[in-house]
């Protein structure tokens, strides 16, 4: 199965990590930034908490206690997500204090978010996307939506970690290089496949089946099979009759 990842990206910038000196004698623009244990600026303060209600919703979804409501849930908070993404590409680059990005400690492990949500998602998780809709005509490659939600709220808690602790400019700088490179995209089929699951519904139409060839990880199920519990799962879901 595809996953998304920064280092996996064919044309994503190269990932500084802790032991490397970032190089911000070329940036283009007049730079967005904090001093290390100033207050954040209301800027700052709003990009932090969407991402922190993205990470909370995302994990409380998961648990699987609502899960009538999952999909329109998860479709609000990318939804949202997206909207703080777009004003960290909007903005000027975000410039860190310091030339090395400060180590942050073990990264948090997001596999059991990963299969909570695959076992909540699962009739409807794998989906399909075009990677690069300006590059060269290709197959669309198979997803899956539990993957890339626990990848992104990974690399959202990791500026998270530096907000907390008053990093406020190594933050922002991570949320926008990442968004950039990576939860951006992420987010974005991700978004598509959600609005297509409910568009299917409510228009009617029926989900197609997965192109051939395609790696889809059924566990055994037909196209017929899956199609059909997508299609009870968000019919219910929306109160429709199916």
């Amino acid at each position: 199965m595809s996953d998304r990842t920064i280092n996996q990206q064919p044309h994503a910038p190269h990932q500084v990590g802790p032991e490397e000196e970032r190089d911000t004698a070329q940036v283009p623009r007049p730079p967005h930034t904090h001093a290390h244990g100033s207050e954040p600026d209301d800027f700052a303060v709003q990009i932090a908490d969407s991402v922190e209600s993205f990470v909370l919703s995302v994990t409380e979804v998961a648990k699987g206690d609502e899960p009538g409501s999952a999909v329109s849930l998860l479709l609000l908070e990318v939804s949202q997500l997206l909207l703080a993404g777009g004003r960290l590409g909007a903005i000027e680059d975000v410039v860190p204090e310091d030339r090395f990005e400060p180590d942050t400690g073990p990264e948090p492990d997001g596999e059991q978010l990963r299969e909570r949500l695959a076992v909540l998602l699962a009739p409807i998780d794998v989906y399909h996307e075009v990677f690069d809709p300006y590059g060269p005509p290709e197959k669309p490659s198979a997803f899956r939506i539990s993957d890339d939600l626990a990848g992104v709220v990974s690399e959202l808690q990791h500026g998270l970690t530096h907000y907390r602790e008053g990093r406020v400019s190594e933050a922002l700088w991570w949320w926008q290089f990442s968004y950039l490179s990576n939860w951006g995209t992420t987010c974005t089929a991700v978004l598509r496949a959600l609005q297509s699951l409910i568009a299917h519904v409510r228009l009617d139409s029926p989900i197609g089946a997965a192109p051939d060839g395609a790696d889809t990880d059924n566990d055994g199920l037909t196209d017929e099979q899956l199609e059909q519990q997508a299609g009870d799962l968000m019919a219910a879901e929306l109160g429709l009759g199916h």
